[in-house]
């Protein structure tokens, strides 16, 4: 029960705030599988005689993909765009369900950041995200890298303050840790 996108109005301003229409809503959703429906997925796939074997060598190192096929041909890469795996239980966020992996234009984080700066909606674009979404990603980022840096300047204060202690005294204390 697909419905077609719609083309927003020009004047927006006088729609009710539900019916406001973005780049979000003419894109497909993102699709989440669990691994035991991976699972189910892959046996059925064995039973068939339809599993693929790679048969390309990945890449080992960022100079190496640099100069690999485009579009990345390796999904499973932590860099790729095409899904996301949850480390918590596994399972495996589709970015693009409508599209086949060789269909993206972009394919691979490491590319676009090789780009330079790119603004909000673009980075909305490339993840299939809203730019309220990637805004709200940006700034928890932000938040956890400055409580990191402090954690950090508070250990070298603590570290500053510490009395230096010969190798012959760290030796000997070892020697009692051990006989304890």
């Amino acid at each position: 029960m697909d419905t077609p996108p719609i083309d927003p109005p020009d004047d927006t301003s006088q729609l009710p705030r539900e019916r406001v229409y973005t780049a979000r809503a003419t894109r497909g959703r993102s699709r989440t599988l669990s691994v035991t429906m991976m699972e189910r997925e892959l046996r059925a796939l064995e039973h068939a005689g339809l599993k693929e074997n790679a048969s390309l060598e990945r890449p080992t190192t960022r100079g190496e993909c640099e100069r690999g096929i485009r579009p990345c041909p390796f999904v499973g890469c932590k860099y790729h765009l095409y899904l996301d795996v949850n480390a918590e239980n596994g399972s495996l966020k589709l970015n693009f369900p409508e599209q086949e992996p060789d269909e993206l234009t972009e394919s691979c984080a490491l590319d676009i950041a090789d780009q330079g700066g790119i603004t909000l909606e673009e980075t909305g674009v490339h993840l299939n995200l809203t730019r309220e979404r990637v805004r709200q990603v940006e700034e928890r980022t932000l938040l956890k890298v400055r409580d990191a840096a402090r954690v950090i300047d508070q250990d070298r204060r603590v570290l500053r303050r510490l009395p230096i202690v010969d190798p012959d005294t760290i030796e000997l204390l070892d020697e009692l840790d051990e006989s304890a």
